[in-house]
């Protein structure tokens, strides 16, 4: 074989296409043609056998437009698996075909009016479920076939993939080269073959005037595309009045695990202290559906995925006025009960969540507990008739709301430790003092730095926590030493 015929260096342009030996000989003959691009293609060969014949020998390209590039985007396989059963969404997947689709504009009143369909239609959802981002592809092959005998398929192999999508991005599949090495592929035939072929980006280098051109044409569109959504969301955007908190929960009740009795609910409220409001259409309690418990590792587990939503507004005293007690966040109560088949309920347990004074995701899990009876009665009417001991007022939990005195005695309140219930809170918080301290937000340690004021208040608040984590840090250190070593120094102390 002489090696100038093995060796071909050819530089192509995006969407360019190189006829291989294949199409060559399909498309020279009318008679095969008969789409509109065939006769296309079937003029481009033979002005080309005009001039000379095609430049290239081995490397050629598929177009966006061809027929390889339609079938193999739809016989492209999901998995590694040799004999692969397309599922039902892979079957229908397989008919969108992500092209350039040409779309009427819509102008921006219809758009204002319908940005979201609250009622579509069957063909609606049909056109509008899969994310279609269209995409142009371009295949560069090569013809690895034995010396002389170009032109048949199955000698036909894929050395670059090229694809850009409407958003801009190109994607070139493998890499160039660069400075790696050459890739490989080797072919099963007469003899077995291994070929190399490199990849380079043989654009030209975009000018520095043309760069900054583009970068400000790119600033325009941005800016105008801006100003249409600023002009569909309008000015009606609401802001909390100076000195005022609006706090506004997604919470999630995610489960309860650990409870004696299956079929469980939840009844919450929300109890708001001073200083604190919210509208008067605000739904601050509610109850959960019934729920049957699954076995889960050692405990009993009803997961409710019930949402709820507050909204609520703190607004502050007068800064010239000193309080001593510190301002109180809103506290969740909660109680859990059972319902058996006679739909007799049993209060399960009882606990309580002071709302995160911090903005973002907060998971916590808050152990309950139920009050008992001296006796086996008790037990036993729980069990057979159903009902056990209450709270008149679950703000008993924590401190009752109609409590004034100093000192709250619960000497002689006998409980029972029960499960535990899982929240999922989403907190937004919205104040006009983030703007004015965004630049120390790095530095904000809890929303009471960044209303302003308070600032005696806020220096006790930091304290406490400062002594409640170093408290915990000790405790846990303690529980990890030996308790050999706790018991001798003690005793030389």
């Amino acid at each position: 074989r002489p090696p100038e015929d093995e060796e071909e260096e050819v530089e192509v342009g995006w969407q360019e296409k190189l006829f291989s030996q294949f199409e060559v000989d399909l498309y020279l003959n009318g008679s095969a043609c008969q789409t509109p691009l065939d006769w296309q293609y079937h003029e481009e060969i033979q002005k080309l056998e005009k001039a000379g014949g095609r430049k290239n020998c081995r490397i050629f390209t598929y177009t966006d437009h061809d027929r390889f590039t339609n079938l193999e985007e739809l016989c492209q396989k999901v998995t590694d698996l040799d004999h692969e059963v397309p599922s039902y969404l892979v079957e229908r997947m397989a008919n969108v075909r992500r092209r350039r689709q040409d779309r009427k504009p819509v102008e921006a009143s219809s758009l204002k009016s319908k940005i979201i369909t609250w009622e579509p239609s069957e063909e609606f959802i049909k056109n509008n479920h899969v994310i279609n981002t269209p995409v142009q592809t371009m295949y560069i092959m090569g013809d690895l076939g034995p010396y002389g005998k170009l032109g048949h398929r199955e000698y036909e192999n894929v050395l670059c993939t090229i694809k850009v999508d409407g958003n801009g991005v190109i994607t070139v599949k493998p890499d160039f080269n660069g400075t790696k090495g050459a890739y490989r592929i080797e072919v099963d035939g007469e003899k077995r073959e291994v070929w190399a072929y490199t990849i380079e980006n043989a654009s030209a280098q975009v000018q520095p005037e043309e760069e900054e051109r583009e970068q400000r044409v790119f600033r325009e569109l941005y800016g105008r595309h801006r100003d249409y959504l600023s002009g569909l969301v309008g000015s009606d955007f609401e802001m909390p009045l100076p000195g005022t908190l609006r706090l506004f929960i997604n919470g999630e009740i995610v489960s309860a695990q650990g409870y004696e009795y299956d079929n469980l609910y939840v009844h919450f409220f929300l109890e708001l202290p001073n200083q604190w409001s919210s509208s008067p259409l605000q739904q601050l309690s509610g109850v959960t559906q019934i729920c049957a418990t699954k076995r889960v590792g050692w405990d009993n587990v009803a997961y409710f995925c019930y949402p709820f939503t507050v909204e609520m507004f703190y607004t502050q005293e007068d800064e010239g006025v000193f309080h001593y007690s510190l301002p109180q966040w809103p506290v969740l109560y909660f109680e859990v009960l059972s319902l058996d088949f006679w739909q007799r309920y049993r209060v399960e347990g009882y606990g309580s969540l002071v709302l995160p004074a911090c903005p973002g995701v907060h998971m916590l899990t808050i152990p309950t507990w139920r009050p008992v009876d001296l006796g086996p009665v008790a037990e036993m009417r729980r069990f057979f008739i159903g009902g056990s001991p209450e709270l008149e007022d679950l703000t008993y939990i924590r401190i009752p709301s109609t409590f004034k005195g100093k000192r709250l005695s619960r000497f002689g309140f006998r409980t029972q430790t029960t499960g535990s219930v899982t929240f999922r809170l989403y907190c937004l918080q919205q104040s006009k003092a983030f703007l004015k301290n965004s630049s120390l937000r790095q530095r904000m340690q809890s929303v009471l730095d960044r209303l302003g004021g308070f600032s005696q208040q806020s220096s006790v608040y930091n304290v406490l926590e400062a002594f409640q984590r170093a408290r915990r840090r000790m405790q846990e250190a303690r529980e990890s030493l030996p308790q050999d070593l706790i018991n001798t120094s003690a005793s030389a102390l």
